[in-house]
């Protein structure tokens, strides 16, 4: 039975208790509906193997020798993954287009007595919805862009206004990057269309008539793009700015990138891309400053030779001020208080 879904929210309400994509897993990898679990009807070799004999050879023998695969795997998963669910358990199966991978698949499961039913029009569905999201239909909630030199703790702030029951759209969490050139992290992004299935689920739960926060970023996070409506909706926004002192941000730098510090490799092959820019001796400087593990120094020249000046040569006028004089805990939760605040007293007006 094909299960017909009109809009992500209805998607992401489904109501069934597990949901299984039986594509191979390199189309899970890239990406898939949120909270799948992959059993691949096919493996990678498998589905390039019927296919070749699908165009080359023969449909017919292609669609048997797919059949007696997707059954071995079947077999597979039902004595592994699949061992422990009992008579009532009920699965939601997609392959890329809900066809024979995902049908095969169902019909097994349903002889077994399970109440199995297919995504109708499958992965392609989703993904045809997720575009709409973000490339057709306009951003609807007001934006705001909490704004503010590198080191100014804007995502620790973002997560605080969170807490006191703002909205926000986390673009770096999402996209696992911290948006600079230092803002990776050890584990690879998420490839974009993953990130835009993501970014779909956060602005589905919005309410659109009360304002979001997010942090002021340029319309790559890392290697993913910020979808064109978000996008469109960001470079309008107005900007509510936040401030430290720069030795308060080379401290909090220092520990928001401890994952960078602990792999000193890793540190000086990003300084080592700095050097078109800047002289041999400020790169040899900085080299120094990561081989004795000066990271607080290390910070603070950073800032105030390669962020800053790039900051205030790109910064825009904003209508709300935040000062700080510390970037620790209760500092946070000041600024994210007073931001709270301020949206409140404009969602009034």
């Amino acid at each position: 039975m094909a299960r017909i879904f009109s809009t992500l929210s209805d998607i992401y309400a489904h109501g069934f208790d597990t949901v299984i994509d039986v594509r191979s897993p390199s189309e899970f990898a890239e990406d898939h509906l949120p909270g799948a679990i992959n059993l691949p009807a096919l493996g990678d070799a498998e589905r390039a193997e019927v296919g070749t004999i699908y165009v080359q050879d023969s449909p017919f023998k292609a669609r048997k020798i797919g059949a007696a695969l997707v059954a071995q795997n079947a077999s597979r998963h039902l004595r592994g993954a699949l061992a422990d669910k009992d008579g009532g358990w009920r699965p939601l199966v997609y392959c890329w287009r809900g066809g024979q991978r995902s049908g095969s698949f169902a019909s097994i499961l349903s002889q077994i007595g399970w109440r199995a039913e297919v995504i109708d029009g499958g992965y392609r569905s989703y993904r045809r919805m997720v575009v709409e999201a973000l490339y057709e239909a306009p951003f609807v909630p007001r934006v705001f862009l909490l704004d503010g030199s590198t080191g100014s703790a804007k995502t620790e702030i973002l997560h605080a206004f969170a807490r006191m029951g703002g909205q926000i759209v986390d673009l770096e969490g999402l996209a696992h990057h911290r948006g600079s050139l230092f803002g990776g992290f050890c584990d690879p992004q998420p490839s974009q269309k993953a990130f835009e299935g993501a970014l779909a689920q956060v602005i589905a739960g919005l309410d659109p008539n009360l304002p979001v926060l997010i942090e002021a970023e340029s319309s790559k996070v890392g290697e993913r793009l910020v979808p064109p409506s978000l996008w469109a909706a960001m470079k309008n926004a107005p900007r509510l700015r936040v401030s430290a002192p720069l030795a308060a941000r080379g401290r909090y730098l220092t520990s928001a990138y401890a994952d960078l510090t602990a792999h000193p490799a890793r540190l000086t092959g990003i300084i080592e891309r700095l050097r078109p820019h800047y002289s041999a001796g400020r790169v040899s400087e900085w080299l120094e400053m990561a081989h004795h593990a000066q990271f607080e120094a290390l910070a603070m020249s950073l800032m105030e030779h390669h962020y800053d000046p790039r900051y205030r040569k790109s910064a825009d006028s904003s209508v709300f001020e935040v000062e700080l004089r510390d970037l620790v805990a209760r500092d946070i939760d000041d600024a994210a208080r007073a931001v709270f605040g301020y949206l409140k007293l404009v969602q009034s007006e």
